[in-house]
């Protein structure tokens, strides 16, 4: 089954050129293609493709923006002629980062890449948790979590934060220094935390809302060592989280 894809640069002649790109390669399908970033968004979110070839620098709405108000059932490979954006990509955990001029082989190597991905993802999805019943609750008070070909037994209490990074998931959990890394998608262990104690508040956050320190004016949550802030497209649901526990409201 081939992957869809949809192409946003606000360069006509970037746009051809991925095009051409697309046309020649196998098992990938071309959705549509956009100039303008803003008409891309109800596409995108019309279409739900499996990849999106994003430029960054781009009028009125850019590349940074857009990933942040997409699905993350939607993988982002970023196309830009600026590679200092190379770092930042990794917070929206994209799956590549193309840079201007892009030579095919280049672009074969991020679809590989990407087809790899989603083959995992299908086959992760039922492997890397395991629930851990529990007679008392409709949710279980631990996860077993593959880390390095072993199963670790955590509970949910412990889990502080989960950060999302291309391929991998990191659980940082209490008294621990480092993070528990497996193989898993966000979306896998959005649907695995109790809705109660965990909140997304980010394409790569998932925070348990009573491990917050504070949330600063800016809508930064400061939690474990960690600073996130919410970005545009989680902030209603967090500003409601805000509301239900909040006494002195303004």
């Amino acid at each position: 089954m081939p992957l869809t894809c949809i192409i946003v640069d606000d360069e006509p002649l970037a746009v051809k050129l991925m095009e051409s790109y697309v046309a020649k390669t196998p098992d990938l399908e071309l959705l549509g293609s956009f100039t303008d970033s803003v008409a891309a968004i109800n596409a995108i979110k019309e279409l739900k493709p499996n990849l999106l070839f994003l430029d960054i620098q781009m009028p009125d709405l850019n590349g940074m923006e857009l990933a942040h108000m997409i699905s993350s059932d939607t993988r982002v490979i970023f196309t830009t002629a600026f590679k200092e954006y190379a770092f930042e990509s990794y917070e929206v955990s994209a799956l590549d980062f193309l840079l201007k001029p892009i030579r095919y082989n280049k672009f074969m190597v991020a679809v590989d890449k990407a087809k790899e991905w989603f083959a995992k993802s299908e086959s992760s999805k039922a492997s890397p948790i395991t629930k851990c019943p529990s007679p008392n609750s409709q949710h279980p008070t631990s996860i077993f979590v593959r880390v390095e070909g072993e199963l670790r037994n955590i509970t949910i209490e412990s889990i502080v934060y989960v950060n999302g990074m291309k391929d991998y998931v990191m659980f940082y959990l209490d008294g621990e220094t480092k993070p528990l890394i497996t193989h898993l998608t966000m979306k896998a262990v959005e649907e695995m935390l109790p809705p109660e104690k965990f909140l997304r508040v980010h394409r790569s956050y998932i925070i348990a809302v009573d491990k917050i320190r504070k949330v600063d004016r800016n809508d930064c949550i400061y939690i474990g060592n960690e600073i996130i802030h919410v970005p545009d497209g989680y902030q209603e649901a967090f500003h409601q989280f805000l509301e239900t526990r909040t006494i002195n409201k303004m």
